[in-house]
């Protein structure tokens, strides 16, 4: 039997004001973008913010459905709306914060699974990582060099033959 480790780093901030500028408008905008999430079964509303390699940003918010688990979250939203408008463009960063109806907005929280597995092809796809940036309201924000990290073991188109 072999012991394996796997780790990777990261950089955590204390709040959104210690953020490099750019992090912090992006980080901003994803908060504005919660205002367009329509989230009456969790109640659990998200924002994200897309930095694209031309300048642009991009937003989204999750949108659910009655017919669960048909509802889009906020990441996927933003990148479809990204493929949709600037098709071949590469993302440099994503900004994912949320706003709970019960409870605070006071820690990072990562993307899901499905955005995870998302955010892998997109960036594979275009052959370019994708830091994200996650922060709630208040309290720390982590950034992650690449999205490819969150998701160890990842299962990929090459697997299918």
């Amino acid at each position: 039997m072999e012991q394996v480790r796997h780790s990777f780093e990261y950089t955590t901030y204390p709040d959104i004001a210690a953020l490099p500028e750019a992090d912090r408008m992006l980080l901003l905008q994803a908060q504005q973008a919660i205002a367009q999430a329509y989230a009456p079964y969790s109640r659990f509303r998200v924002g994200a913010a897309v930095l694209l390699s031309n300048g642009e940003v991009v937003t989204g918010a999750n949108q659910e459905n009655a017919a669960s688990p048909a509802g889009l979250c906020a990441e996927r939203v933003a990148l479809a709306a990204v493929s949709a408008s600037y098709p071949g463009t590469a993302v440099d960063t994503l900004a994912i914060s949320y706003d709970p109806e019960a409870g605070k907005s006071d820690h990072p929280v990562s993307p899901c699974g499905i955005c995870r597995q998302t955010l892998l092809e997109y960036e594979g796809r275009l052959q370019h990582p994708i830091r994200v940036v996650m922060g709630g309201k208040t309290g720390p924000v982590w950034v992650i060099p690449s999205a490819s990290l969150l998701l160890p073991f990842a299962f990929s188109a090459a697997m299918l033959g």
